[in-house]
């Protein structure tokens, strides 16, 4: 059973910064790709950012540039640095692992609003 626990949302301005934490709990053999998605209301989900186990990202274009994603896998643990927020950044960030299997998070509120 693997468990993804996720921390670091919350309320902030418009070109602020979040920093967006998801730590993995349980048995898990190989960590293929850890990443986060978001989904903001009435519309579908959507990739932000990935990591592989050998440190290649993928981002959203409308990320590019803002956002960092990276991952510390002693501690089975993966961030997402948020920079230069936008109001259309409001979303639920839900973190993502694929081990063979896919695994979620409860998800974390993002809101950038004035």
């Amino acid at each position: 059973q693997v468990h993804l626990v996720e921390s670091g949302g919350g309320l902030v301005q418009p070109g602020g910064s979040l920093k967006l934490s998801c730590e993995a709990f349980g048995t898990i053999n190989s960590i293929i790709t850890m990443g986060w998605y978001r989904q903001a209301p009435e519309k579908p989900p959507e990739l932000v950012a990935q990591i592989t186990s050998d440190q290649s990202t993928n981002y959203a274009d409308s990320v590019k540039g803002r956002f960092i994603i990276s991952r510390d896998d002693a501690k089975n643990i993966v961030y997402l640095q948020m920079n230069s927020l936008k109001p259309e950044d409001t979303a639920r960030y839900y973190c993502h692992l694929f081990s063979g299997f896919d695994h979620w998070g409860q998800g974390t509120q993002v809101t950038v609003s004035s």
